[in-house]
């Protein structure tokens, strides 16, 4: 087992307990990655701990502000579906399931064959919580999804903004992974958002360093659907 998976997790404020349930899923979850990775192209590289770093720890940076999300929704209406766009191979998705099971997540995927993975990979490490998807983002039913992650690798625009919050009701959460705050208020004004009508909040990335060896900046960018 990594050592630095389970750092990576205490660092993040995982309880000890939670760590050692959690890394046992997560290396079977990065084994499966790296076995499929070069005929689904999964994710950007087969290093186990770049994989460690720059995908799961990334995606659950946000796993407490996450959480928090959805205790709100199931104290506002009894229970939450939480819904990763544009799953890919399973990131953000796999992560927050694994870390949060006791919510319900749908992992909406294009691809048929990504989804045939993201299926195998819930069976192989038994989620009861997870279901599969086979449906571009646009086709996704709307107000199906309570709060809507998306590791946003993309700017979004315009277009991708609505498409993410037609598929939520009224009070829905828009919880988007970005990078630079700085870019994120520039791509926000561009589609006509003013500061005050969604929150940035900042993430820390346990070992993800640049060349300068500064830590990466990362940030939650969290979007509500207004009512009416």
């Amino acid at each position: 087992m990594s050592d630095l998976l389970k750092d990576g997790l205490l660092k993040l404020n995982f309880s000890q307990s939670d760590a050692d349930r959690i890394c046992p899923l997560m290396e079977k979850y990065i084994n499966e990655l790296r076995l499929f990775n070069s005929a689904y192209n999964l994710v950007n590289t087969d290093d186990h701990d770049e994989i460690v770093v720059r995908h799961i720890l990334d995606s659950l940076c946000a796993c407490k502000k996450i959480e928090a999300l959805a205790d709100d929704c199931v104290s506002k209406k009894g229970s939450v579906v939480i819904g990763d766009i544009g799953s890919g191979g399973g990131l953000p998705g796999i992560p927050l399931a694994a870390s949060l099971p006791q919510f319900n997540f749908v992992l909406v995927e294009r691809m048929s064959k990504r989804c045939a993975f993201l299926e195998n990979c819930a069976a192989i490490l038994g989620f009861k919580n997870v279901s599969v998807k086979n449906v571009e983002a646009e086709r996704v039913e709307k107000e199906s999804i309570d709060i809507a992650v998306f590791r946003a690798f993309r700017p979004l625009d315009k277009k991708m903004i609505k498409t993410l919050l037609n598929m939520l009701p009224s009070g829905g959460k828009l919880a988007a992974y970005k990078a630079k705050k700085e870019k994120i208020t520039e791509e926000m004004s561009a589609i006509n958002y003013n500061e005050n009508s969604y929150k940035i909040e900042p993430l820390e990335v346990p070992f993800l360093t640049d060349t300068e060896n500064d830590a990466r900046e990362r940030n939650l960018v969290i979007v509500e659907k207004l009512i009416g």
